[in-house]
Protein backbone atom coordinates (compact mmCIF):
# COMPACT_ATOMS: atom_id res chain seq x y z
CA UNK A 1 0.00 0.00 0.00
CA UNK A 2 0.99 3.43 -0.84
CA UNK A 3 3.29 5.01 2.16
CA UNK A 4 3.53 8.90 2.78
CA UNK A 5 6.86 9.60 4.80
CA UNK A 6 7.54 13.60 5.78
CA UNK A 7 10.62 14.95 7.62
CA UNK A 8 12.39 18.38 8.11
CA UNK A 9 15.33 18.86 5.47
CA UNK A 10 17.59 18.96 8.22
CA UNK A 11 15.81 16.42 10.88
CA UNK A 12 15.98 12.89 9.07
CA UNK A 13 15.64 11.41 12.90
CA UNK A 14 12.26 12.56 13.49
CA UNK A 15 9.38 11.92 11.22
CA UNK A 16 6.31 14.69 10.96
CA UNK A 17 3.84 12.76 9.38
CA UNK A 18 3.36 8.99 8.06
CA UNK A 19 0.19 8.14 6.25
CA UNK A 20 -1.20 5.72 3.90
CA UNK A 21 -4.69 7.13 3.10
CA UNK A 22 -4.82 8.04 -0.28
CA UNK A 23 -6.74 10.90 -0.28
CA UNK A 24 -4.18 12.34 2.60
CA UNK A 25 -1.39 11.77 0.22
CA UNK A 26 -2.68 13.41 -2.77
CA UNK A 27 -3.68 16.67 -1.08
CA UNK A 28 -0.33 16.40 0.87
CA UNK A 29 1.57 15.78 -2.53
CA UNK A 30 -0.88 18.56 -4.28
CA UNK A 31 0.60 21.36 -2.27
CA UNK A 32 3.74 20.38 -3.73
CA UNK A 33 2.39 20.56 -7.42
CA UNK A 34 2.95 16.49 -7.31
CA UNK A 35 0.13 14.97 -9.04
CA UNK A 36 -0.85 11.78 -7.30
CA UNK A 37 -3.39 9.02 -9.17
CA UNK A 38 -4.64 5.25 -8.58
CA UNK A 39 -5.50 2.61 -11.68
CA UNK A 40 -6.62 -0.40 -11.62
CA UNK A 41 -3.98 -3.14 -11.34
CA UNK A 42 -3.77 -5.78 -14.30
CA UNK A 43 -2.64 -8.68 -14.78
CA UNK A 44 0.43 -8.67 -16.31
CA UNK A 45 2.89 -12.01 -17.52
CA UNK A 46 5.28 -12.48 -15.25
CA UNK A 47 8.44 -11.04 -17.65
CA UNK A 48 6.03 -9.07 -19.95
CA UNK A 49 7.00 -7.06 -23.17
CA UNK A 50 6.50 -3.30 -22.95
CA UNK A 51 4.21 -3.96 -25.70
CA UNK A 52 2.23 -6.40 -22.92
CA UNK A 53 2.34 -3.48 -20.28
CA UNK A 54 1.17 -0.69 -22.70
CA UNK A 55 -1.59 -2.51 -23.93
CA UNK A 56 -2.77 -3.65 -20.75
CA UNK A 57 -3.29 0.20 -19.80
CA UNK A 58 -4.00 1.74 -23.00
CA UNK A 59 -7.12 3.68 -21.84
CA UNK A 60 -5.35 5.62 -18.86
CA UNK A 61 -1.93 5.62 -21.19
CA UNK A 62 -3.70 7.22 -23.75
CA UNK A 63 -5.50 9.77 -21.45
CA UNK A 64 -2.42 10.72 -19.83
CA UNK A 65 -0.97 11.44 -23.47
CA UNK A 66 -4.02 13.20 -24.65
CA UNK A 67 -3.77 15.53 -21.16
CA UNK A 68 -0.33 16.48 -20.58
CA UNK A 69 1.16 16.08 -24.24
CA UNK A 70 3.59 13.67 -24.13
CA UNK A 71 5.22 12.61 -27.18
CA UNK A 72 7.40 9.22 -26.04
CA UNK A 73 6.33 6.83 -23.42
CA UNK A 74 8.55 3.42 -22.17
CA UNK A 75 8.43 0.46 -19.86
CA UNK A 76 11.08 -0.10 -17.83
CA UNK A 77 11.57 -2.93 -15.67
CA UNK A 78 13.52 -4.44 -13.33
CA UNK A 79 13.85 -8.05 -11.28
CA UNK A 80 16.72 -8.70 -8.45
CA UNK A 81 18.18 -11.53 -10.95
CA UNK A 82 19.01 -8.28 -13.13
CA UNK A 83 22.15 -8.08 -14.02
CA UNK A 84 23.29 -4.54 -13.46
CA UNK A 85 20.50 -3.94 -11.00
CA UNK A 86 22.73 -2.61 -8.21
CA UNK A 87 24.13 -0.03 -10.80
CA UNK A 88 20.64 0.92 -12.02
CA UNK A 89 19.59 1.72 -8.15
CA UNK A 90 22.72 3.20 -7.90
CA UNK A 91 21.93 6.00 -10.52
CA UNK A 92 18.81 7.69 -8.93
CA UNK A 93 20.03 7.75 -5.29
CA UNK A 94 21.40 10.98 -5.39
CA UNK A 95 19.36 14.31 -5.57
CA UNK A 96 18.47 15.77 -9.22
CA UNK A 97 16.20 17.66 -11.04
CA UNK A 98 14.72 17.28 -14.71
CA UNK A 99 13.83 19.83 -17.24
CA UNK A 100 10.97 17.51 -17.92
CA UNK A 101 8.28 16.55 -15.53
CA UNK A 102 9.12 13.03 -14.68
CA UNK A 103 5.36 10.99 -14.38
CA UNK A 104 6.03 7.05 -13.97
CA UNK A 105 3.26 4.57 -13.01
CA UNK A 106 3.72 1.50 -11.12
CA UNK A 107 2.27 -1.32 -13.08
CA UNK A 108 4.27 -4.16 -10.64
CA UNK A 109 6.64 -3.67 -7.72
CA UNK A 110 7.60 -0.98 -6.08
CA UNK A 111 9.57 2.17 -5.25
CA UNK A 112 9.98 5.26 -3.40
CA UNK A 113 10.36 8.73 -5.20
CA UNK A 114 11.60 11.58 -2.27
CA UNK A 115 11.06 14.91 -3.05
CA UNK A 116 13.20 17.98 -1.46
CA UNK A 117 10.79 20.64 -1.27
CA UNK A 118 10.06 23.61 0.69
CA UNK A 119 12.40 22.86 3.85
CA UNK A 120 11.00 19.25 3.56
CA UNK A 121 11.92 15.74 2.75
CA UNK A 122 8.62 13.64 1.28
CA UNK A 123 9.14 10.27 0.48
CA UNK A 124 6.33 8.37 -1.45
CA UNK A 125 6.49 4.79 -1.50
CA UNK A 126 4.49 3.80 -4.80
CA UNK A 127 3.34 0.43 -5.47
CA UNK A 128 1.21 -1.58 -8.27
CA UNK A 129 -1.44 0.95 -9.24
CA UNK A 130 -0.18 4.24 -8.47
CA UNK A 131 0.86 7.19 -10.68
CA UNK A 132 2.90 10.04 -9.62
CA UNK A 133 3.92 12.90 -11.62
CA UNK A 134 6.93 15.02 -10.43
CA UNK A 135 7.05 18.56 -11.56
CA UNK A 136 10.21 19.55 -13.99
CA UNK A 137 12.88 21.36 -12.07
CA UNK A 138 11.61 19.42 -8.42
CA UNK A 139 14.95 18.42 -6.80
CA UNK A 140 14.01 14.93 -6.06
CA UNK A 141 15.62 11.34 -5.87
CA UNK A 142 15.01 7.72 -6.57
CA UNK A 143 15.59 4.53 -4.64
CA UNK A 144 14.12 1.13 -6.03
CA UNK A 145 15.68 -1.43 -3.02
CA UNK A 146 18.25 -3.53 -2.62
CA UNK A 147 16.18 -6.11 -4.67
CA UNK A 148 14.27 -4.00 -7.50
CA UNK A 149 11.29 -5.67 -8.49
CA UNK A 150 9.07 -3.39 -10.68
CA UNK A 151 7.20 -2.62 -13.78
CA UNK A 152 6.79 0.78 -14.71
CA UNK A 153 5.28 2.98 -17.76
CA UNK A 154 7.14 6.17 -17.89
CA UNK A 155 6.05 9.54 -19.90
CA UNK A 156 8.25 12.06 -21.24
CA UNK A 157 7.65 15.33 -23.54
CA UNK A 158 10.66 14.32 -26.01
CA UNK A 159 12.62 10.99 -26.91
CA UNK A 160 15.96 11.83 -24.65
CA UNK A 161 13.82 10.10 -22.25
CA UNK A 162 15.63 9.88 -18.46
CA UNK A 163 18.26 13.13 -17.74
CA UNK A 164 19.18 14.28 -14.74
CA UNK A 165 20.95 17.55 -13.57
CA UNK A 166 22.56 15.84 -10.44
CA UNK A 167 23.06 18.26 -7.18
CA UNK A 168 26.28 18.82 -5.81
CA UNK A 169 25.53 19.04 -2.33
CA UNK A 170 22.74 15.81 -1.50
CA UNK A 171 21.13 15.10 1.43
CA UNK A 172 19.92 12.03 -0.19
CA UNK A 173 22.17 9.96 2.12
CA UNK A 174 20.83 11.19 5.37
CA UNK A 175 17.43 9.52 4.94
CA UNK A 176 16.22 6.06 5.50
CA UNK A 177 16.95 3.89 2.52
CA UNK A 178 13.45 1.75 0.91
CA UNK A 179 14.18 -1.02 2.81
CA UNK A 180 14.14 1.29 5.87
CA UNK A 181 11.32 3.00 4.99
CA UNK A 182 9.20 -0.15 4.63
CA UNK A 183 9.91 -1.30 8.27
CA UNK A 184 7.65 0.81 9.58
CA UNK A 185 8.21 0.29 13.31
CA UNK A 186 11.95 1.74 12.35
CA UNK A 187 10.61 5.10 12.15
CA UNK A 188 8.95 6.34 15.22
CA UNK A 189 6.82 10.02 14.66
CA UNK A 190 7.98 12.98 15.90
CA UNK A 191 4.99 14.49 16.77
CA UNK A 192 0.65 13.94 16.73
CA UNK A 193 1.02 14.47 13.28
CA UNK A 194 -1.30 11.71 10.93
CA UNK A 195 -0.55 8.09 10.80
CA UNK A 196 -2.65 5.77 9.47
CA UNK A 197 -2.63 2.01 9.54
Amino acid sequence: MTLLTVWAEDDPAGVLQRTRDAGEIKAVLGELGVKFERWPVRDLPARPTEEQVLDAYRVEVDEVIRTEGYTFVDVKQLTPDDPGAAQARAKFLSEHTHDDDEDRFFARGSGVFYLHVAGKVHAVLCEAGDLLSVPARTTHWFDMGTRPDYVSIRFFHDTEGWVGDFLENSVADRFPPMDELTREGDLPLKTNSTSSP
